[in-house]
């Protein structure tokens, strides 16, 4: 997909197993907990479960492990719409923070805004339990081929 944003679409199921083994490949989001929820062309959902290992004070999810379920969530969704052996890598990273989660599960879903040759941009939310918006991103990533 190049210009324009990214219609949602079905991935094959070659693509889905890709993106999976991937996924099994990355020690990071093993520690963290994630959990490869679904893909589809231009978008991908990743869900965290709040545990105590991964709070600050007071009980609250640890703003850094929200920011790497976003990230990942951003990532796996770039590589719905790039060929199967690019790399990519993020330049930047806008988050708000908007309300606090101690516990449940909370899922992240990238939805990719713009695809362009080198630079892809992506709207991301993380929701918790009750659909709560628990933080927003915006993201660019650079796309190595």
């Amino acid at each position: 997909m190049s210009g324009g944003g990214a219609t949602s679409q079905e991935l094959s199921a070659e693509e889905l197993a890709r993106l999976r083994e991937t996924f099994a490949r990355v020690p990071y989001v093993g520690l963290l907990g994630f959990e490869f929820v679904r893909a589809e062309r231009g978008a991908a959902t990743f869900a965290l479960d709040v545990r105590e290992e991964l709070t600050r004070m007071g009980g609250i999810l640890h703003g850094g492990a929200v920011v790497s379920l976003l990230d990942t969530a951003a990532a796996f969704a770039v590589h719905t719409v790039i060929d199967a052996d690019a790399r990519t890598v993020t330049v930047d990273l806008t988050v708000h923070f908007l309300r606090p989660s101690s516990a449940g599960r909370v899922e992240a879903t990238a939805r990719v805004l713009r695809r362009g040759r080198r630079v892809c941009i992506l709207s991301v939310e993380a929701r918790d339990e009750a659909a709560e918006i628990v933080a927003t991103s915006t993201m660019t990533y650079f796309i190595q081929t």
